[in-house]
């Protein structure tokens, strides 16, 4: 058990541009202790009556200058705590101050250069590179990260929760057991077994923390923060085990209304931080009296959380942050006044050891093997769970002399054997129950008679199920060919569609031909033919997307010719190459390292059969020594030492080929992604350039003419007549009805363009959005052809 005081130290935050200091001095004459005095002049404004004090001073550990550097505060501070805790006793760190005087800085550390890391990440280098250093240990860490806003704790680094918002993150309560020990419900305990996973942890948690912008800091924590590290050791073949668990705690700054003037949920934080804060003071103050009964831990959950760091089981280090300008000085004094108080308080620190339940278990059964030897060496007999069956014949001759005879003082000697003197009780019970025993007997009768009436029953219920399996073999039968006649007709219906699209295929060629010679209203497009086409369009560069990666026709070879073009196309082909030398690379080693492993395998047992030779030959002839050295031996482990290294060195290749592998793999789907993403861009602007040169280039019909007939545009590129191949349907039935509806068609609004290269019309429903997207549907087409070499072939 160590008995001691709570270690304060003192930290000066360096002054802003627009600071002015305060009058203060550090004496450091003393090297266990250091003071700070502070200075506050009378005001004037106050009158010349004026009582206040103007001197204060008070002591610490050390103090730390605004120049002091973030390894040397670790050394000081956290170096000693965190020793203790790989020794088995529990430890605390806390910083405490206004806010903006630099906790959050010696907490966790700045994130502008790696010289400015804070005690956290210091800490667990410190604690892992000692645990690699110890090899008499085996050692397990876990780490925790506890946040307590607004007196609600929530779980930081909780793995099934994907929190975009703190209210998402689990709630931690507090539970107490009879013992009155905290324990934290819904707290997650995550397993770090190296510095690297505990970094992540650590930066996990502080991601989803709780800061917001004040007058007096720009990142101000408006939490409390507290990240533990649990460590348990075990000395091999031991059954005791330490456990530890260090504090590393980050409380939120206590600010004053009146001067940072916040308000709305700023203020509702602030009222809370001050009240915890208010609650940890008096908590100080009631273990700081000597003959107090009652402590109040339970008025806060920090101090709950915290009722071993202050006067429990537990070595704790306080930080005071100073801010010694002359606009919070007051505040200054209010923290070292704080820290003079938490110095009186006195922590028992007990090594924290337990034994652990199934080492306990193996040594027992040893010890019970032990003493059972033990009996057999001194009763010249060796004991087994059960009787033999020698010993069984034995006593049932001695339980019939014993109740065949008559005298009553006759005894029952088996010996000092528990089993024998068990088996005779439970004989003996079974002689007296013999009536029941005859009773037995026929009620076995009546169950063999039962069994043989199951038998029965049984045949004649399989028969049953046999029939019942034929049934239904044959109904499958039955769905079999039902199913086989429905593929057959989806077959011929899909070759009906397929005949069905060749024709309309043909129809459309020999439309286009006929176009060219004269175009009539009844020919056009219809408005619900034309608005199909453009919503087709308008999914053209989300189909990929929308039905699972099957994109058009037309999109796919404006896919393929885009990304030919594109600047990243050879970057693609070198990675996709790059990668498959690495898979063949890999395979290769893969192979040989097979090989070496079968070889040293081999090898050892060659080994073996040679030194089995040696002992039989030794057991053969005595004179022969076997200590001596044989060649043959030394010759197969120096070739098993080489395969080793062989081996070895092959092996961490193969790690270096995998993760370049997978390095490659993902720069190639984000290239890809990448594509797809600027493909989607490209389609959309040649849509939007199309439809603003149609609004541009559209004509105004001639006001003189009795009937409206369809008026020509040129584009500005020449289209191919197939460009309407996949939308232009035509039969009989249609031009008859557009005969009889040609009044109608009159009366409309249609228009149509035409192909300068074919001179063939192209049909327009008015509509100038829907336009817009069949043109450039048109373009993007023609564009890819010229681009393929195909042009106007």
């Amino acid at each position: 058990m160590v008995k001691e005081t709570i270690r304060v130290y003192a930290r000066l935050k360096p002054l802003g541009r627009r600071q002015q200091a305060g009058i203060y001095s550090v004496d450091d004459d003393d090297k266990s202790v250091s003071s700070l005095e502070i200075i506050v002049p009378h005001d004037l404004a106050d009158g010349f009556v004026n009582n206040k004090r103007e001197n204060y001073k008070f002591k610490f550990q050390k103090i730390f200058d605004q120049e002091a550097k973030q390894d040397v505060v670790f050394d000081s501070i956290a170096r000693p705590v965190a020793e203790c805790a790989l020794a088995g006793y529990n430890g605390t760190i806390f910083a405490y101050g206004q806010t903006g005087s630099g906790k959050t800085f010696t907490i966790t550390g700045g994130a502008e250069r790696y010289s400015d890391r804070g005690i956290i990440p210091r800490t667990l280098s410190y604690i892992f590179d000692q645990l690699q250093k110890d090899n008499s240990k085996m050692y397990t860490t876990h780490v925790s990260y506890l946040e307590i806003y607004n007196e609600c704790g929530y779980d930081l680094l909780d793995p099934r929760h994907e929190a975009s918002r703190l209210e998402d993150l689990p709630k931690v309560t507090i539970m107490e057991d009879p013992d009155q020990n905290i324990h934290l419900k819904n707290l997650s305990l995550q397993q770090a077994n190296n510095e690297e996973e505990a970094l992540n942890l650590l930066f996990l948690g502080d991601t989803n923390r709780m800061i917001a912008e004040t007058p007096m800091n720009q990142a101000s924590t408006r939490s409390h923060c507290i990240f533990t590290i649990h460590i348990s050791s075990k000395e091999p073949g031991s059954a005791t085990i330490r456990r530890s668990k260090l504090h590393l705690v980050d409380l939120a700054g206590s600010e004053r209304v009146a001067k940072t003037g916040v308000g709305g949920h700023l203020l509702t934080e602030a009222k809370y931080i001050n009240l915890s804060l208010h609650y940890l003071e008096q908590v100080i103050i009631a273990l700081a009296e000597k003959n107090r009964s009652h402590i109040p831990y339970r008025n806060s959950m920090m101090t709950s959380v915290l009722r071993d760091s202050l006067g429990g089981n537990c070595m704790t280090t306080m930080i005071a942050t100073l801010s010694l300008d002359k606009r919070n000085i007051d505040e200054s004094i209010s923290t070292c006044r704080f820290a003079q108080r938490v110095a009186l308080i006195k922590n028992e620190a007990v090594l924290n050891e337990e034994v652990d339940p199934r080492l306990m278990v193996v040594q027992l059964q040893k010890e019970i093997q032990e003493l059972k030897d033990e009996l057999a060496l001194v009763t010249g007999k060796q004991r087994t769970s059960e009787l033999s069956q020698e010993e069984l014949l034995q006593l049932d001759k001695l339980i019939e002399t014993f109740l065949e005879d008559n005298d009553p003082e006759s005894t029952l000697d088996v010996g000092a054997d528990m089993r024998k003197i068990k088996y005779c009780f439970s004989h003996v019970k079974q002689l007296m129950n013999h009536s029941k025993i005859s009773d037995k007997k026929t009620v076995s009768q009546h169950i063999s008679e039962e069994k043989d009436t199951n038998k029965a029953a049984g045949k004649e219920e399989l028969k049953k199920l046999k029939e019942l399996l034929q049934q239904r073999d044959n109904e499958i039968n039955i769905l079999v060919n039902m199913l086989k006649k429905e593929k057959k007709k989806a077959q011929d219906a899909l070759f009906q569609l397929n005949v069905a699209s060749a024709g309309s295929t043909a129809l459309e060629q020999s439309l286009s031909i006929n176009l060219e010679e004269k175009w009539s209203p009844s020919n056009c497009f219809s408005l619900k033919e034309a608005k199909d086409l453009s919503s087709s369009v308008n999914r053209l560069p989300f189909l990929s997307r929308q039905t699972g990666g099957k994109m058009s026709l037309g999109c796919q070879e404006a896919f393929e010719v885009f990304k030919w073009d594109h600047a990243d196309s050879i970057t693609i082909e070198d990675n996709k190459q790059l990668l498959k030398q690495r898979f063949a690379e890999a395979k290769c080693l893969g192979e040989k390292i097979n090989e070496v492993r079968n070889k040293i395998n081999h090898l050892k047992g060659e080994l073996t059969q040679r030194h089995i030779q040696r002992v039989v030959l030794a057991v053969s002839n005595p004179s022969e020594e076997l200590n001596t050295l044989d060649p043959v031996e030394e010759k197969l482990r120096t070739q098993i030492e080489e395969e080793k290294k062989s081996y070895k060195t092959m092996f961490n290749r193969l790690k270096g080929l995998k993760v370049e592998i997978e390095h490659l793999q993902l720069l190639m789907e984000k290239a890809k992604v990448k594509l797809q993403k600027d493909f989607e861009v490209w389609w959309s602007e040649e849509s939007t350039n199309l439809q603003v040169c149609q609004e541009k280039t559209e004509l105004v019909r001639s006001p003189n003419s009795t009937t409206v007939y369809p008026q020509f545009i040129k584009s500005s590129q020449p289209l191919p007549t197939n460009s309407f191949s996949e939308t232009t349907r035509a039969s009989s039935n249609e031009e008859t009805s557009g005969k009889n509806n040609s009044n109608n068609f009159n009366s409309s609004t249609s228009k149509t363009r035409t192909s300068p290269s074919s001179n063939t019309p192209i049909p327009l429903t008015g509509d100038s959005q829907i336009d817009a997207d069949i043109l450039a549907f048109i373009k993007a087409r023609q564009n890819i052809l010229q681009k393929k070499g195909l042009g106007n072939k």
